[in-house]
Order: structure tokens, then sequence, then C-alpha cells
């Protein structure tokens, strides 16, 4: 059978659907030997151009082809129907066999107990239960904790679904084994910033050494005891001292080297916390010594100056032994805490002070970070390095 060029084009047309625009540009259309070129954009115009180009039994020739591939355009929609509806069917009956399989009490659901049987009888391999327990959860819309046959989505897709839990899981685990490393390295790290910081308990050594910061301030409160030494120049462990005190005066600057000594020696988190304990409160004692004899000065300078007269020995003397006594009890007090390992921390007010005082050490983890992930880094470069 002959068939035009016009009507395989509307032909092609009907079978893509009725209503598909083309913006095609010219068609060839033979009529009565003649050629010629029409722009065409619908079975409509199409038509209308046949008509004027082709003879009465051409057009009804045309006409009945039309409506034949109009035909088998319907008949291959509907066959396309069908074989979707059987499909769909067949998939509905396999699910549903395969649910009847796993319901092994015929209740009409499947429990948790059940789809673990099933999917290890259909797998042949063991599941955890854990990961059969996500699979629940994830299909059972209604959330009552069993499977109806309208929840159940068929064996396939529960094997793609445990599929990906089970790469997740592989990630979980990888990511947790990497955070116990970084924890592991990091437990390291402290540790061996916890070495730089003395911290322990003091050694024997340590418990005499943090006594020595204490002459420094005994020292400088001799010179309240002054009238303690006068009255007992005969005593030889007061003559001891006295020389003491004369050597230490001799050096220049003496107490000032003592002090930025101590101060700088304080701030090293190598020594023991004892010792720089009692660095730092030695250093507060002696400068609690300054106040009594400003204020003594000034309070000499005030007397003379109004009345002209001077303050009585007799106070003199007993407010600088109540100062010696008062700094001596307190190093005392010091001294013997610390031998025996305490800290001396119950000075009124000073041991207050010298704990805000105290240089703190506070661990920079931001070095470890910035070396592990340097590390982590190298690690992916290698890697990337071999894969290419």
């Amino acid at each position: 059978m002959k068939i035009y060029a016009p009507t395989l084009l509307l032909a092609s047309t009907l079978l893509l659907g009725q209503g598909s625009a083309f913006n095609v540009q010219h068609l060839a259309t033979t009529a009565g030997g003649l050629t010629r070129k029409t722009p065409f954009g619908s079975p409509q115009s199409i038509s209308q151009q046949t008509r004027l180009f082709a003879s009465p039994e051409e057009q009804s020739k045309a006409d009945d082809e039309i409506e034949r591939l109009k035909s088998m355009a319907a008949k291959l929609r509907a066959e396309a129907m069908s074989l979707e509806a059987e499909r769909a069917k067949e998939l509905a009956d396999a699910a549903e066999r395969a649910f009847r399989k796993f319901d092994t009490n015929n209740d009409g659901e499947i429990s948790l107990k059940e789809l673990k049987e099933g999917l290890e009888n259909a797998f042949k391999m063991e599941l955890p239960e854990k990961r059969v327990k996500k699979l629940m959860d994830d299909f059972d819309t209604s959330g009552d904790g069993v499977l109806q046959l309208e929840e159940f989505v068929g064996v396939d897709r529960f094997r793609n679904r445990l599929e990906k839990l089970a790469l997740e899981e592989k990630q979980a685990a990888i990511e947790a084994d990497k955070a116990a490393k970084m924890e592991k390295e990091m437990a390291k790290f402290l540790e061996a910033q916890m070495e730089l910081i003395n911290d322990r308990e003091p050694t024997g050594t340590e418990k005499i050494l943090s006594v020595l910061p204490y002459l420094f301030p005994l020292l400088d409160n001799l010179q309240f005891g002054r009238f303690l030494v006068l009255e007992n120049a005969d005593n030889p462990l007061v003559a001891l001292v006295a020389v003491l005190f004369a050597l230490y005066k001799s050096i220049p600057f003496g107490g000032f080297i003592a002090f930025f000594a101590l101060n700088f020696l304080s701030a090293n988190p190598s020594i023991n916390t004892l010792i720089r304990f009692n660095m730092q409160q030695a250093i507060f004692l002696d400068i609690f010594l300054f106040f009594p004899a400003l204020f003594g000065a000034l309070g000499a300078l005030v007397l003379e100056g109004v009345g002209g007269t001077k303050i009585p020995p007799a106070v003199v003397e007993l407010g600088s032994d109540v100062i010696f006594f008062s700094l001596l009890a307190a190093c005392v007090y010091a001294t013997v805490s610390s031998l025996l390992g305490k800290t001396p921390d119950k000075i009124p007010f000073i041991s207050g002070l010298v704990a805000d005082r105290m240089p703190s050490f506070e661990i920079d983890t931001s070095q470890f970070s910035a070396v592990m992930k340097k590390d982590e880094d190298i690690k992916k470069e290698d890697k990337k390095d071999k894969q290419d």
C-alpha cells in the first residue's frame, strides 16, 4: 500500500500523542507531479495542505490511513496499561506470598521476631536484631510495632534497605574507631603535658625546699625583733640569727633580688606546687611587713608635727614585738604544714590572696588538634596517590 509523505508525518504525530507541537520548518509535499515546500505545525494544517494538493482518491486513502494509525495507537496504549496492571498485580501477589511466608503464626501481621527469621531464611545469613529493628521502624508507618500487608514492601526492598543500613553501621564504626583513636592520642598528649606540670605529691626533698622561701620574710622581720635581740644578745642562737641578718643586709638590693627570684621561680610549672605556693606566700608575708613600718613612720611624723611629741618607746617596742611574733607564728605554721606535705593555706587574708595569685597552667589542645588534622590530611593524600 502506497503511503504519502503527509500521511507518514501525521501518523508519527498521532503515535507520539495528539496535540504535540513540532517546530519543523518545511515539508516536501508531492501532488500532481509537483513538489512544494510548506510549513506545518499540527495535524490540522497537514490535512488542509493535503486537500489543496491531493486528488479525492488520494485524500480518501490518506484519511483511511490516519484512522488506522489512530486505532493502532489506541490499541498500543491499552496494551501498555494492561501490562502495567498485570505487573502491579504480579508484584502485589508476590508481596502477599512473601508476607504469608513471613507471617508464620498467620495472625495477619509480622512481628520483629518473624521479620528477623524470615529475612535470615531468605538471605541465608544472620542479621543483627538492632539492624532488623531499624528496618521495622523504617517501614512500620502505623507505628504499632508490627508490619501489616500494606506495609510489607517485598524482600528486594528489604534487601536494599538492609544493605544501606549495613553501610551506615560500617561508617559509624569507622567514625567511632577514629574518635577512639583521637581520644587515645589526646590522653597521651594530656599525659605528656601533665608531666610538665609538677602537681604531684611532694617528695621529702621538695618538702624541705618548700620551707626555704620563708627565710625571706623572716630576715626582714628581724628589724621588728631588734628589742628581743638586744635583750638576749648573749644567746648563741640569737647571735647566729644576727650574723645571718647582717650578711643578708650586706648584699646590695638583697631584698629586691629575693623578691624577683621568688616571683620568677613560682611561675615555673616544673617546680612542685607546694614550693611554688610557699614562694608566693613568702612574698606576700614580706609585703605585709612594709605596711606597719610605713604606718609607724607616718604616725611618728604626725605626732611630732602636731604636738611636738614622739611615740613612747614602750609603745614602739610593744608594736614591734607584736608584728615580729605574728609573722614568726605564720612562718612556723607554714613550715610545719609544708614539712607534713600539706599546703599552708590557712593564714588569714594572705593565703586567699596567694591562692588567687597562683599561676594557672591551662593545657592548650589546639596544637594537638592541628597536628592530628595535618596527620589526617597526609593519610588522605597518600590514599589518593595509591588510588591514582
